[in-house]
């Protein structure tokens, strides 16, 4: 079984793969949220996105999006509702059991599947979630294995071109899925491989907080 992820831009990871080389490309991008939606205000004001620098919350180019679909056979994408996508019939609708109103209640993933919609209700607070509270929009482990389960064959290979807090690749490791994927942001891609370590592989104190064999540093 394959787990790599590289410290890297991930357009430049892509340009160099041939066509339909994974079998599934699962992205988070970043939406591209207006300072009202990321910023906050108001009595929740330090349970928001506040607490995070989240200058890198830029809408990726059509261009992102292009390559992904090339080079994977089928893609979900997250927030497809802020990216011009196309019809979607397979969408993926994520119902957070969220109480607070004056935070979204569920998340809409789009897809390329031609199967009926999806509904799954996973909440997004307690357990390991909880403890990621070095990045902002963290998913659970929990989701990404419905996803793999849902739409998964065996034999899938599996990409994440931003892994950010690392949830997809552990749910495709504790699957036994061959998973590659990227983090530009050196803070977090450091950050997830201490969270795969502990969580997969038991190791609680690393070096630098980094390992040779589960992690390799892309070079075009």
């Amino acid at each position: 079984m394959i787990s790599e992820v590289f410290n890297v831009d991930c357009m430049e990871f892509m340009k160099g793969l041939p066509d339909k080389c994974f079998s599934i490309g699962i992205a988070d991008p970043p939406y591209g949220l207006d300072k009202k939606s990321t910023q906050g205000a108001g009595k929740l004001k330090n349970r928001t996105l506040n607490k995070h620098d989240m200058t890198w919350d830029v809408r990726p180019p059509q261009s992102f999006f292009d390559e992904l679909r090339r080079m994977c056979q089928h893609v979900i994408i997250w927030g497809g509702n802020y990216f011009d996508l196309g019809p979607c019939r397979c969408f993926v609708c994520w119902d957070k059991q969220q109480v607070w109103p004056n935070f979204s209640q569920c998340e809409f993933a789009w897809t390329d599947y031609d199967k009926p919609a999806k509904h799954v209700t996973i909440s997004n607070r307690g357990g390991h979630i909880d403890s990621v509270n070095w990045h902002p929009t963290a998913k659970p482990v929990e989701l990404y294995t419905y996803l793999l389960r849902t739409f998964g064959e065996p034999g899938i290979s599996v990409f994440d071109p931003m892994i950010g807090s690392g949830s997809s690749r552990i749910a495709a490791y504790k699957m036994g899925v061959d998973y590659t994927g990227c983090e530009i942001d050196k803070h977090y891609f450091e950050k997830s491989e201490e969270r795969f370590q502990s969580e997969c592989l038991g190791i609680t104190h690393l070096p630098n907080g980094m390992t040779e064999t589960q992690t390799k540093l892309f070079e075009p």
